[in-house]
């Protein structure tokens, strides 16, 4: 690949002058990154020059290095014009994007990750709806149809259940909440970055949520996108990290305390997100329901089956009676349109729970020959507590899942962004 050269011709966007008030900001937090630094950016510039039409200003946003990163940094802002670089003393991905979102004079903020796992065509489709007006904020999506991505099976899984427990904890609507690869409007970004409180990675996550909140277009981009098998991302650490953020929102969002802007008009807006406080109270009144009636069903089945069979019959007996009890009164879904497939899914959740208490079951009985029945009934007790927990994620991310059509609008405006 050619090595861009700076440009200083008399139509240069990024000309003095132009660099004060491009239309994009590209900000790529880095710490610690001086072997991937150089090229990244690099290839970042010859994109810019060769495919990209608005003019950009690309910033280096060093957070807390130790190694060499900051001294290519400054080389690379006096090689390109177009390019700057900014150095605080704390680290924190959340926190560098903060700092330069906030004090942006471009049209449009966004970033990437400095190892360009995401493929840079993207780059365009991500900011042109935003440049246009016709959405608020863009996000890279891996999880979408269209979208080719490659890496392991186990960071695949992860970004999967951490995406679906978005969805059942916070209402989440947007599929990938985690791909290092967002803009958004810099007007929408200074009104919801002062309600931002994380400073890594959940940052962009809690961003996502309030600008949801905030009736927010939220436009997604299918991406290519190649797994960095050298990233020194400490998974354990984020993952708790996340979780912790999702808490803090969450009973933040359901308190009133963390109070979020209508940014979009009320016919935008996201209409009537259920309140999860009222469903958990009213999906563990049903569950206590339908565990008593679960376990009579077993007490009088297992006289007559063998325990795995009593576990299956009594499952398969309750389990219309508690989907048809949670679509009605914990999720407020009335009518028949749906109800079939609804009942479907709810099988489906009850055929987790039967993976747990069956493995529970014969657990129980590889540790202990013949098991009395009170052993039985307090392991499938516990059993059933992990079961529920399972289901109701997915009872309220998948199965009584039922987008309005303006909601389905906002996320995907005119059926173009999947």
């Amino acid at each position: 690949m050619t090595s861009p050269q700076p440009l200083n011709g008399p139509h240069d966007p990024w000309a003095p002058g132009g660099l004060a008030s491009p239309r994009v900001e590209i900000v790529v937090p880095v710490r610690n990154e001086e072997h991937d630094l150089a090229p990244s950016i690099r290839r970042l510039v010859t994109y810019l020059h060769a495919s990209f039409p608005f003019s950009a200003q690309v910033t280096i946003a060093d957070n807390g290095s130790t190694d060499g990163t900051w001294p290519i940094a400054v080389d690379l802002e006096r090689t390109f014009s177009e390019v700057r670089a900014v150095q605080l003393a704390q680290p924190g991905r959340g926190r560098a994007l903060r700092a330069q979102w906030s004090a942006s004079r471009a049209e449009v903020v966004s970033y990437m990750d400095v190892d360009l796992s995401t493929d840079l065509n993207a780059l365009l489709p991500l900011v042109a709806p935003l440049l246009s007006g016709h959405s608020d904020v863009a996000i890279g999506t891996r999880l979408a149809r269209g979208a080719r991505v490659v890496r392991g099976p186990r960071r695949e899984v992860i970004s999967r259940c951490y995406n679906l427990l978005l969805r059942a904890a916070l209402g989440a609507r947007f599929s990938d909440a985690q791909c290092g690869f967002k803009a958004i409007r810099t007007d929408r970004a200074r009104a919801l970055l002062p309600l931002t409180r994380d400073t890594s990675w959940f940052f962009d996550t809690e961003l996502l949520v309030l600008a949801q909140r905030a009736g927010l277009r939220i436009h997604e981009v299918p991406v290519d996108w190649i797994d960095d098998t050298d990233s020194r991302v400490d998974v354990v650490a984020t993952a708790l990290g996340d979780l912790r953020g999702i808490v803090r929102v969450g009973w933040g969002l359901s308190r009133g305390t963390i109070r979020v802007p209508l940014l979009r008009s009320p016919s935008l807006a996201p209409s009537g997100t259920p309140e999860l406080p009222r469903q958990v109270v009213r999906f563990v009144l049903v569950g206590a329901a339908s565990t008593v009636a679960y376990l009579l069903l077993y007490l009088a089945l297992r006289g007559i089956v063998a325990a795995q069979a009593a576990n299956a019959l009594s499952l398969l007996a309750t389990a219309l009676g508690n989907t048809w009890l949670n679509r009605r009164y914990t999720f407020g879904i009335r009518g028949t349109p749906g109800a079939a497939r609804d009942q479907a899914r709810g099988l489906l959740a009850f055929g987790a729970g039967l993976l747990l208490t069956s493995g529970a079951l014969a657990g129980l009985h590889l540790a202990t020959a013949r098991p009395g029945r009170a052993a039985e009934v307090t392991v499938l007790v516990i059993a059933n507590l992990a079961a529920t927990a399972v289901r109701f994620c997915l009872y309220r991310a998948w199965v009584f899942r039922h987008p309005r059509p303006a909601q389905a609008a906002l996320i995907h405006p005119e059926g173009t962004d999947r």
